[in-house]
């Protein structure tokens, strides 16, 4: 008897994992979650990047979702609402990011995932959506933001890893690509120019945690 004990008290997280699984709450059902990572824009390869440089900084937002377990695949929507650090260092206007002196804001995305259980509770999954991003232009300090702004437009793609922690915490970590390829000029009087086209590529590496209700 006191092997026995032992020996089912070690299996008994074999049992419980299993069991997690099959209940419906892993991967199923609504989710908020707060998101931060590396952010990196730059001019994509239609442009001539010889005139054009980059942007580094820290994104950080929340995302909600919802995703349908259907057994070993998982679907779900999903929704962002981020911001950025990124922006243009001082110096010529024509070793900037492209726009001139920027720096970037807000960013919009929604879009759809679809990933397959690697373990009951771990998820590996690929995401596509629409993405929207706003470049505010620096004053010359680079310091201070005017009214007038960018307005980008683009797709993203990106893939990642979601681990699930009992029935309701969960993390992430994932890479995505976005690529804007239309954008349009909100001026400080309230103008808004003619849409006009654009190569403008975006690299993150971003981690989240989140609830699942």
């Amino acid at each position: 008897m006191r092997k026995i004990i032992p020996a089912l008290l070690a299996a008994a997280p074999l049992f419980a994992t299993p069991a997690f699984a099959q209940d419906g709450t892993a991967f199923n059902g609504p989710r908020i979650e707060a998101l931060v990572g590396y952010d990196h824009l730059g001019a994509g390869s239609d442009t001539d990047t010889r005139n054009d440089g980059k942007i580094d900084g820290v994104t950080y937002g929340v995302g909600i979702g919802y995703d349908a377990n259907l057994g070993s695949v998982v679907l779900g929507v999903e929704g962002e609402i981020t911001d950025s650090s990124a922006k243009t260092n001082y110096g010529p206007l024509t070793s900037s990011f492209g726009f001139g002196r920027v720096s970037a804001g807000r960013d919009l995305y929604v879009g759809a995932r679809a990933g397959f259980l690697a373990t009951p509770e771990t998820l590996v999954y690929a995401k596509v959506g629409y993405t929207n991003q706003k470049l505010g232009v620096l004053a010359g300090d680079l310091n201070q933001r005017t009214d007038t702004s960018f307005k980008l437009d683009g797709w993203r793609v990106g893939g990642g890893v979601e681990r699930q922690f009992g029935s309701n915490v969960y993390g992430k970590l994932e890479y995505r690509y976005s690529n804007y390829d239309e954008a349009h000029i909100n001026y400080a009087s309230g103008a808004q120019s003619a849409r006009f086209g654009i190569d403008t590529d975006r690299h993150q590496v971003v981690a989240g945690v989140g609830y699942r209700f």
